[in-house]
């Protein structure tokens, strides 16, 4: 990975590197260049139904994650009768009750060549006046066809298995929610397992507001809700609530129980509100009308998220024995809901593992035990709602999201290139876990955890963090947050002139602070050099502050040995260098650097370009502190050790186009024969370290190699890692503290959190616009046409 050429800034390069759309996705498609086409076939709202919903929901999803990717066109399935404003957001509309409609679809989509691929959303009611018809359109499409099966019922007779074997025959690939769906297909239908992904229903990140701020809000301060949500039908059984309320109100007079959602509009055309108006009459005549409230209208999405959070404890009651999914229930425990259900089957897959409590069908006695159990013990409730967020983390709309694309491209042989589009920068967790005196160390989910106290490597990070923020952006706003952890930084240092690390919650010095400080040391010098080096947007006596502690911290780098402790110092020196050179410092600098040539070439061989006799945390800081000083004192010898040092953890940490960095599971030793696959174990912290490197030896060296690997180590952070699913919270702005091997760490601490920050900064230099979301791109070509034709609009 050589390239002696200096870095090409011309703005037609950069322009090929880093695809930017200053566009907005949805209105203004045709400024951008031509890509493939998934056209989704499905109910969309203003039809108001549960899979209108969802493709609403994952759509959005698909075009926030992967604008740069393809194209997603809409068909709109509707009745004869229907007139459905869709505001622009459709492209074709199938009459599901006429037969010609159908012939047509199928005949527009082997004609429009920007059209690689369809997913088609299935329930068997949305065809049943014209299964013929659907079948005929499914066998003339000659594109490949995803189908997603919202229902799969047990027990088929030979007119449905036919039929589901029929839609086979014509399909490449089919989803499913649950893993009982795949189960159902396989044993029942004969469905060959390797066509059937599972994909469970997205659910909304939510920040997990306070709840008892949001009773306020919404008038209900003082009272214990329970609720249910959903368009309203005999199905979901609501009287089994109100049949158990009594008991529950003699138990806990405080209850309201919210009923949220209007009347299912094809049981208000069937049958008006006939089964609403007989729940209000059962409420009557059981005197709960202080304990029950129907919402009858359509919530925004921000409302209904908000009386979830607000909800003390969530009941599904459905009484639909063969529900294979439902979105409600799935939303309610992504929000934290201690969830009560029936056993339809994704209840019973999900509420495992203390996620809920399963009760029978129609059984008020069951149902009123166990919510009184629940307000009864406190602690069970929060167990039950961090049980459920944790179980429910996977299915966040951008998961699914990712999921979906995976298979697009699989299915179109790879004709679909994925590019993960870079999320705004959000500085609102990393304020979030800041106090007046420090940036916090841990959290429980997104909450800060104030009884971990403060670590000077935390606050010396974010100081970096908030400097390269006001070096992006010079927003005078991060000025006060960086004078908070500069003088977390000096509270740190002591009389000695060396630092200790932990603080806790009542600002005393703990006892971890006995050994190993030599990193913590060597990143509060990193940070005091970054800050100086943007000296000139900030107050002087920051930067006063700032020298005549590093100066103090300077006079004791010598009795330091640990090589990362010496990178961060090298790093420190030539940050302030850039500002404030002294010739004291550029000594301590070339003296560090000369002790890590002197282990490189201890430790190196023809197999093996290490500084050490492993590969361990924080490797690329390391190479780059030895461009570092070759930036400074130009020796050739630094140089050529960056360099070859760099490009052989390069080798080791990269896959084609994946990062696996090392493992905290298990260090690289030298004389390990074959690197063994290590998953899981993966920090946020080295991902971004790595990021931090490849930027520097790209500026320094120009070789677009470098640009490429950026680009793939960021996507780890928004799911381009083992578990396809995203690392960085674009909800909350925090990021997740680790990947292990088969699940993520929810939580969002300083480490992880402002490490996705110096890594998100990083890339901000390479593109501009920073108000909009920009996917980049690094490949040179395109497996598309080079003419874009758009489909008509209804």
């Amino acid at each position: 990975m050589r390239a002696n050429t200096v870095p090409n800034y011309d703005p037609v390069f950069l322009a090929k590197t880093f695809k930017t759309n200053t566009t907005d996705q949805n209105n203004n498609k045709a400024a951008r260049y031509p890509l493939p086409q998934i056209l989704c076939i499905t109910s969309y709202p203003p039809r108001e139904c549960g899979i209108a919903t969802y493709s609403e929901d994952l759509i959005a999803a698909l075009q926030s994650k992967f604008t740069d990717s393809f194209d997603i066109r809409i068909c709109a399935l509707e009745l004869q009768n229907d007139a459905n404003d869709y505001d622009g957001k459709v492209d074709f509309i199938l009459k599901t009750d006429h037969n010609n409609s159908y012939r047509e679809l199928a005949q527009t989509i082997n004609n429009t060549d920007e059209i690689h691929s369809v997913l088609l959303q299935h329930e068997f009611g949305l065809f049943r006046t014209n299964e013929a018809d659907f079948i005929e359109c499914l066998q003339s499409i000659k594109k490949p066809v995803i189908v997603a099966f919202h229902t799969v019922l047990p027990h088929p007779d030979d007119a449905l298995k036919n039929m589901v074997k029929t839609i086979d025959d014509c399909a490449s690939a089919f989803i499913v929610m649950t893993h009982a769906a795949t189960k159902l297909l396989v044993d029942d239908y004969d469905i060959d397992a390797q066509k059937i992904t599972m994909i469970p229903h997205g659910t909304h990140l939510v920040s997990h507001s306070n709840k008892q701020k949001l009773k306020e809000k919404h008038q209900l301060a003082g009272r214990k809700i329970i609720s249910t949500f959903g368009l309203l039908s005999s199905g979901k059984s609501i009287e089994t609530t109100i049949n158990a309320l009594s008991e529950i109100v003699a138990k806990e007079p405080e209850v309201l129980f919210l009923v949220i959602g209007k009347t299912h509009p094809q049981v208000v055309k069937n049958e008006g509100e006939r089964y609403r108006e007989s729940l209000e009459t059962q409420v009557k005549a059981l005197q709960l009308e202080k304990n029950v409230l129907f919402i009858n209208k359509y919530l925004g999405l921000q409302d209904l998220l908000e009386y979830l959070q607000l909800t003390d404890i969530y009941l599904f009651t459905s009484k639909d024995r063969n529900q294979a999914v439902s979105g409600t229930f799935s939303y309610a425990i992504s929000c934290g809901c201690p969830i009560i259900s029936t056993p339809i089957p994704h209840a019973v897959e999900v509420l495992k593992k203390g996620s809920g409590i399963i009760v029978d069908f129609e059984n008020p006695k069951q149902l009123a035990k166990q919510v009184i159990r629940l307000f009864k013990n406190d602690t069970l409730r929060k167990n039950i709602s961090a049980n459920g967020i944790h179980q429910l983390a996977p299915t966040a709309w951008e998961n699914s999201a990712i999921g979906h694309a995976l298979l697009l491209e699989k299915i179109t042989e790879e004709n679909i290139d994925l590019h993960y589009n870079i999320p705004p920068i959000n500085l609102n967790h990393l304020k979030h876990m800041t106090t007046a005196f420090g940036i916090i160390q841990f959290s429980v989910i997104n909450q800060p955890d104030i009884k971990s106290g403060y670590t000077l490597d935390d606050n010396a990070r974010a100081l970096v963090a908030l400097c390269q923020h006001l070096k992006l952006t010079h927003d005078a706003n991060d000025i006060a947050y960086i004078g908070i952890y500069l003088n977390f930084i000096e509270f740190c240092l002591q009389p000695e002139g060396y630092f200790l690390n932990y603080v806790n919650e009542t600002l005393q010095f703990t006892k971890q602070n006995s050994e190993n400080l030599a990193d913590s040391n060597g990143r509060a010098i990193w940070a005091l050099g970054y800050l100086i080096s943007v000296g000139d947007l900030l107050p002087e006596d920051f930067v006063e502050k700032a020298q005549t502690l590093m100066q103090t911290a300077l006079g004791q780098v010598h009795k330091i040995y640990s090589p990362r402790a010496m990178a961060f110092i090298i790093k420190g020196i030539y940050y302030s260098n850039k500002r404030h050179q002294t010739f004291e410092n550029t000594l301590i600098l070339k003296h560090l650097a000369n002790r890590l040539v002197q282990m490189y070439k201890h430790e190196t061989d023809s197999k093996w370009q290490w500084f050490e006799s492993y590969l361990t945390y924080g490797n690329s800081i390391l190479p780059e502190a030895m461009l570092c000083a070759f930036l400074t004192d130009k020796s050739p010898v630094y140089k050529e050790i960056a360099q070859t040092s760099f490009d052989f953890l390069l080798s080791k940490i990269f896959n084609g186009n994946n990062i696996n960095v090392i493992s905290n599971k298990g260090w690289l030793h030298n004389d390990d024969k074959v690197k063994p696959l290590t998953v899981g174990g993966e920090q946020p912290i080295d991902v971004a370290y790595t990021i931090l490197a490849l930027d520097k030896f790209y500026k320094v060296f120009g070789d677009p190699e470098y640009l490429k690997k950026m680009e793939i180590a960021f996507s780890w952070f928004l799911g381009n890692n083992h578990m396809h699913q995203i690392i960085y919270n674009p909800c909350t702005g925090g990021c997740y503290d680790g990947l292990e091997t088969d699940y993520i760490n929810l939580n969002q601490g300083a480490e992880s959190t402002v490490s996705y920050l110096m890594a998100r900064l990083t890339m901000a230099h390479y593109f501009t616009g920073e108000k909009k979301k920009h996917p980049i791109n690094f490949n040179a070509t395109r497996k598309t046409s080079s003419k874009k034709t758009f489909l008509y609009k209804t």
